[in-house]
């Protein structure tokens, strides 16, 4: 019986008549050699279906607004990223659960994948007792919160009743394909 798979685009349908990769390593022995290639366009734009004409990316800090400790952190860490980062947006510090965000929490959002990257990787070290939602904005707000989200640190669930879903990406919608 042949398994069905996912309704994900052919990753590969823009390489059908390259020539196969070479399977040998570099001189550390381990990595296996890229031959040079052009630059990728996810390297400056956000790849389909995430809209950028608004922002491409949500950062939602989450943190325990009942634990002082935490508050106190994600308080400190609010105004690090409004000093570090000025040229990201960042909406007001948060002390209860909105939307669907089961706690408090703050919001930043990134308008570059150079922006979105040096984000993640910021927070990676600074996020502290905080979580963080990572999530694209393509228009279809319940994907973007559920499937197409990304966590640093503990994930928390999301009340996700509440949040648009479109047919794109549904259960049997055919996922746009990606080139770059």
């Amino acid at each position: 019986m042949a398994t069905q798979t996912a309704p994900y685009a052919d990753l590969l349908s823009a390489y059908k008549d390259a020539e196969t990769l070479p399977e040998t390593f570099n001189a550390d022995g381990k990595s296996l050699y890229n031959p040079p290639g052009p630059r990728s366009s996810a390297y400056d734009e956000f790849p389909a279906p995430i809209d950028s004409s608004n922002n491409g990316f949500d950062f939602h800090i989450y943190y325990m607004q009942a634990i002082d400790s935490q508050k106190e952190y994600a308080r400190a860490l609010h105004e690090r990223i409004r000093r570090e980062f000025p040229e990201l947006r960042i909406y007001r510090f948060w002390e209860k659960p909105v939307g669907p965000h089961p706690v408090a929490m703050f919001e930043v959002n990134t308008f570059t994948p150079h922006q979105t990257g040096t984000l993640i990787s910021w927070l990676v070290v600074h996020r502290g007792p905080c979580s963080v939602l990572v999530h694209p904005n393509t228009g279809d707000s319940y994907a973007d919160h559920t499937e197409l989200a990304t966590w640093i640190g503990k994930p928390w669930p999301l009340h996700v009743d509440i949040l648009k879903r479109e047919a794109r990406f549904g259960p049997n919608a055919q996922r746009p394909a990606q080139n770059g």
